[in-house]
Parts: C-alpha cells; sequence; structure tokens
C-alpha cells in the first residue's frame, strides 16, 4: 500500500526515474495538475514518460535533473505543462531519493498570491500596523520557502516599495560576494545596480525591478550587470515579479542568474561566426579571382581590354563618375566613346535613368533646336503637335551629345545656357523650362582648332571639357587585341551559328601589325566578314600584310597626335582593304619561318610581361593561351622566363 500521507500531499508530487524516463508514482494532486488517471493496479504510471508532460521544456528539464543528480536538489521555474493550449508554468522543487527524483510542483501564478500587502500609500495611510504586516508577508516568504530558497542555484531577493532589501538567499550572496546582513535593509539598487556596464549612472526610476512594484507587471531583463562587493560588474538575467497582498502592491521577488559562462560561450560563438564570415568572404574573393582569370573578355563596363591606356581610361570613369561633372571624351571614330559614356552614367548616381543619346552628326541644321529643346504645335511647318525635346527627357539623368562638333553655331548660344542655368525654351514657346541634365559630350575633330576657326565657341567648349577623357586608338593599344579578337569572335559565332574557329600565332601577328584606321569597329567588321568566309576551322588576316607594311609610319601616330595638328590624319577608306583582298596575293610562310615567328612572338611577350606568365597581365593572359600551353611552348623552344625579368 503506498502511504496515505503521499497520495494526500498538499502539493503535486511526481516520483521519476530519470534514466529511464518513467513516472513512477504521483499523489492526488499531481493526477489533477497533470490530468493523470490511476490505474486499477495503483498509481504506477511506468508507461509514461516525463518528457511526456515538458515537452515544450526538454532542454531545462534536463537542465533541473543534472542539477538534482549532482547536488542532491534543484528549483527551477522554467519547466511548464500545456494545459487547453495554454502554458502553465510550475514551480517545482526537486530531490534526489536513491537516483530517482521527486518533483513538489506548484502552479506558478498562485505561488506568491498567498503573500500580497498593501502599497506604500495604503500603508503610510493604514499606519504602522500595515509597515508590520509588510515585514510579516517577506518573513512569511522567506520561512515558507527556506527550503526553496537554499536549493536553487539562482539568486533571489526581495524588496519592499521603497527598494530596501527584505531577504536574500545563499546563492545571491555567493554571486554577488555581499554577505545578508550587508544587504537587508538597504536599498538595494544603490548597492548592486546602481551603473550600468559603461559606468553610466542607472536611475532608479528606469529600473525595470521598481518597475514590478510600481505596475504590477513581472519584468524580465536578460543581459544586465550586478555589481559585485569587489566592485566588479557581472552578467546576470533577471525577473522582477510584483507581490501584492489584497490587490495592493507591497514590492517584488528578483530572481538572478549570473550568465557570465553563456555569455563568454557566445562570443566564441560570434567570434567563430565572424571567423566563418571572413573565410566566406575570402573565398568569394578567390571564385571572383579564378573566374576573372577565366573570363577572357576582361570586362569591365563592357570596355575589353587590359593595356595600360585602357586601366588608365577605366580609372577616369570610376573618378568622375560619381559627380555631376561634364566630360568631353575625344578620340577617334570606332573607339568605342559612346561605350564610355554608357560607363560613365553606370557609376553614377544617374544610372536609375537611361541615357539619352543624341547624334549630332545624324540631325539636319534646321532641326537641332527643336531636336534639343523640343517645340510646340504650330511652331513651324510640319509641326503638327507638340514635342519633347532630348534634354527636357532627360531630366534627372544624362544625355550623350556624340559628335558634338557638328553642333551649329548659331544654337551652340542656347547649348551653353542649358549648361550654365540648366534653362531652356522650346521652339515657338515663352514658357522657361528648367532640367537637372548631365552631359557627356563626344567628338572625332579637335574642338581647339575649330575654336581659332570661330566655328565653335570657347566658352562652350570649357563647359563641355570640364573632364576630359582621350578614348585610345586602337593601334595605341595593340596589346588588347587578343581579348577583342577572341570577344568578337565570341559575339559574331553565336550571331551567326557557327563553331568558333582557331586564330594561329601568326594570324594573330597580322592583326597586331595593322594600323587599323577604322579601329576597334573596323577590327569586328573584317572578323565577321572573315568568319563568314572561313571555309574551315581556321581564319585567315594575311590580307592586312601589305597594307600594314605601306602604312607603318602611319602606325605610330595617334589621335592625340592629331588634336594638336592642323593637318587631320587622312585615313584610307575601309573598302580598300577589299581591294587589297582582292587584289594582293597572301604571303607564303614557311614552316620554319613560322616556328620562329612564334619564338619571336613569344619572346616579346615575355619581355613585355618582365617574365610573368599566369594572372593578370601575364604573357598568357595576352596570348590567349592556357599557361600550361605556354609552358610546354618555353620549353619547345629553350625559353626561361627569367631571363626576360628586368
Amino acid at each position: 500500500m503506498k502511504s496515505s500521507l503521499f497520495l494526500n500531499a498538499p502539493q503535486a508530487l511526481l516520483f521519476i526515474d530519470p534514466f529511464n524516463n518513467q513516472i513512477l508514482e504521483f499523489n492526488n494532486k499531481a493526477a489533477s495538475l497533470f490530468a493523470l488517471e490511476h490505474k486499477d493496479t495503483g498509481n504506477n504510471v511506468t508507461d509514461l514518460s516525463a518528457t511526456h508532460f515538458f515537452k515544450g521544456c526538454i532542454e531545462e528539464l534536463i537542465h533541473v535533473t543534472q542539477q538534482v543528480l549532482a547536488k542532491g536538489k534543484a528549483w527551477s521555474n522554467d519547466l511548464f505543462i500545456t494545459v487547453n493550449g495554454d502554458k502553465v508554468y510550475l514551480d517545482i522543487t526537486a530531490n534526489a531519493v536513491d537516483n530517482k527524483i521527486l518533483f513538489s510542483c506548484q502552479n506558478a501564478n498562485l505561488t506568491f498570491a498567498r503573500y500580497h500587502q498593501a502599497i506604500a500609500q495604503a500603508e503610510y495611510q493604514a499606519g504602522i500596523v500595515h509597515w508590520n504586516a509588510n515585514e510579516t508577508v517577506f518573513e512569511g516568504i522567506e520561512r515558507q520557502n527556506q527550503l526553496l530558497l537554499s536549493a536553487v542555484g539562482d539568486g533571489i531577493y526581495g524588496v519592499d516599495v521603497n527598494g530596501n532589501t527584505t531577504f536574500v538567499n545563499k546563492a545571491a550572496e555567493q554571486i554577488l560576494g555581499w554577505n545578508k546582513s550587508d544587504l537587508v535593509a538597504k536599498n538595494i539598487h544603490e548597492v548592486i545596480h546602481h551603473s550600468h556596464e559603461n559606468g553610466e549612472h542607472y536611475h532608479d526610476i528606469e529600473c525595470p525591478i521598481y518597475a514590478a512594484f510600481k505596475d504590477g507587471e513581472i519584468h524580465s531583463v536578460d543581459d544586465e550587470v550586478f555589481w559585485k562587493k569587489n566592485g566588479e560588474p557581472v552578467a546576470v538575467e533577471y525577473k522582477s515579479t510584483p507581490v501584492t497582498e489584497n490587490g495592493l502592491l507591497i514590492g517584488a521577488v528578483v530572481i538572478f542568474r549570473d550568465i557570465t559562462e553563456r555569455k563568454n560561450i557566445q562570443e566564441k560563438l560570434l567570434n567563430a561566426i565572424k571567423e566563418i564570415d571572413t573565410l566566406k568572404h575570402r573565398l568569394e574573393m578567390d571564385n571572383a579571382y579564378l573566374l576573372e582569370e577565366l573570363n577572357a573578355d576582361f570586362n569591365h563596363h563592357q570596355i575589353i581590354g587590359q593595356s595600360i591606356k585602357v586601366q588608365h581610361m577605366v580609372k577616369q570613369i570610376e573618378l568622375v563618375g560619381a559627380t555631376n561633372a561634364n566630360v568631353l571624351i575625344a578620340g577617334e571614330s570606332g573607339t568605342g566613346k559612346e561605350l564610355i559614356a554608357r560607363a560613365i552614367h553606370e557609376v553614377s548616381e544617374r544610372k536609375a535613368r537611361p541615357l539619352i543619346r543624341v547624334n549630332c552628326a545624324a540631325i539636319p541644321a534646321e532641326l537641332f533646336e527643336s531636336e534639343f529643346f523640343g517645340h510646340v504645335k504650330g511652331a513651324f511647318s510640319g509641326a503638327i503637335s507638340d514635342r519633347i525635346g532630348r534634354f527636357e527627357l532627360a531630366d534627372g539623368a544624362t544625355i550623350f551629345l556624340d559628335e558634338v562638333g557638328e553642333i551649329p553655331l548659331q544654337l551652340q548660344g542656347k547649348l551653353l545656357r542649358v549648361l550654365q542655368e540648366q534653362q531652356f525654351e522650346r521652339v515657338g514657346e515663352s514658357k522657361t523650362r528648367h532640367v537637372d541634365v548631365r552631359v557627356i559630350s563626344a567628338t572625332n575633330q579637335n574642338l581647339q582648332t575649330l575654336v581659332r576657326q570661330n566655328k565653335f565657341r570657347e566658352d562652350l567648349y570649357f563647359r563641355l571639357n570640364v573632364f576630359p577623357i582621350h578614348s585610345p586608338a586602337l593601334r595605341e593599344r595593340t596589346e588588347d587585341i587578343p581579348l577583342l579578337v577572341k570577344h568578337f569572335i565570341d559575339k559574331v559565332c553565336i550571331s551567326l551559328n557557327r563553331p568558333q574557329p582557331d586564330v594561329s600565332v601568326a594570324q594573330m601577328q597580322f592583326l597586331t601589325q595593322y594600323h587599323w584606321p577604322g579601329n576597334i569597329r573596323e577590327l569586328e567588321n573584317i572578323i565577321e566578314r572573315q568568319i563568314i568566309l572561313a571555309t574551315s576551322n581556321k581564319v585567315s588576316f594575311t590580307f592586312l600584310a601589305k597594307e600594314s607594311l605601306s602604312n607603318k609610319s602611319l602606325a605610330n601616330k595617334t589621335f592625340t597626335d592629331d588634336l594638336f595638328s592642323e593637318a587631320p590624319i587622312q585615313h584610307q577608306p575601309m573598302d580598300s582593304i577589299d581591294h587589297l583582298s582582292a587584289s594582293v596575293s597572301p604571303p607564303l610562310i614557311s614552316a620554319k619561318a613560322q616556328k620562329l615567328l612564334e619564338k619571336n612572338n613569344v619572346e616579346n611577350v615575355l619581355r613585355r610581361c618582365n617574365g610573368k606568365i599566369y594572372g593578370k597581365d601575364g604573357a598568357a593572359q595576352l596570348l590567349g593561351l592556357k599557361p600550361t600551353t605556354l609552358a610546354s611552348r618555353l620549353k619547345k623552344y629553350g625559353l626561361n622566363k627569367n631571363d626576360y625579368v628586368n
């Protein structure tokens, strides 16, 4: 027979086997609290597990179990059960009995309901009787819960409505280093909670512990500090629960826990995560570098090339792009001036709006003003409706004036006004309109010469030329030709659905020695034509050889020279290439001469790259070869890269 004292105990009791996760016995109060039913064989419920009732707080259950097995007793208010879908937190006192655990459970909402008293105002009005009653309430709390206060590992203390300490348990003494006699009847906030961790004063009106017996709410804080007797801070989490009597607030009970170790673990975890992020970022950077190495286009803002001139130009784009400065791009036709303008626009704060392009060379003289500023209906013959001009369309964005040297002199004054005042009128309208436009212009002419010839306004020139950028001719950046060739071959083959042909070193030599009067546009056209004409997987550019020899002196002349020359360069027309292709027989090269040519080419690349084989600006990259292939050719020709290091 089970003891009637156990069965009829005033608190819910569970006798648990922690090693087998079984509820061995329970009493009547536990049956009511946990909704258990006694079986005919008694109250042995070995078919039920403890985790069945604490399924929402398994981790806390394990923590309490370990504490009991280690110390013989424990207390917790972190465990809860679910009743009708609601969480019911329990105050549990646990004791070890022959490797088993006896749980004594109470509903936490009722734990302190027996210990209420009047708040300070009611006590003051009622006199000393109520003050004595308050002391009696807290003495009762301490006396009736002495076992709990002694067994629990968390610090517990009580405060009255004035913030004075009423009781302190042993765990609080151990955590804080203060004796009970040092704290009782003292304002505990001034003793252990007076400052924040950074040393800033902690006003009691901001203290959540004080708030508990002001607003009657439970206040929980998961990261603050209490101050120990030796002046050191201790990281704590705490819960301040109001104490009431007859509906009147008389103080609070504070339960706190030292979380120093937990914070150390969290800090280590955060450091580990940070290290992982650093390694991840490094890996991403490595991957990006490898992808860049594999990307034969070396495409920056769609500008292909790695020559010094291209790198300088890209750096200028990055510098001026973030500003609103007007930019003048000077360069020969076919060098990609519009591409530069788009790159500047894409790195600017105006990139959300489109780049508005105006080809000044394609606009009839009588329509310039309407094209730039728009017109109203009936402004001139043919103006059958209102029309928005390009500057109004570019409001808040960027306008690109290509071939700006073609703008008629009589219109340049109105353009200057837009640049200076950001104002204009539509043709046939007196209303002044305001715009916010950035101007990027381009020219293949020498604007300074046009200024001297009174064909271009000097003040307009200075307004446009705030930040000049030179677009280099292809003959100034011949080291970029292999990259450009591969880019255009890929582009054309995809467009024509053709297999990609091979370009030998000898054929690449013809391309690099040609003077390219039509620049990149001419290179793209020639590659497209030769791919169409190719009958195998190889393309030939030998027809360029004679043209290269006849124009060797021209190949060393740059557009920069032309800008400051009164006599412009007269390039041979594009159709001359077709004539050469038809009338000049391609030269024949013997196998021995081809090997010698390839060897000389490799030596030239090694000298240019200072013996560098791999990576950015390496010889393999410039030749369009894999580094392992280039290494094999060095061995084949008996070349040592170290012989070419300056």
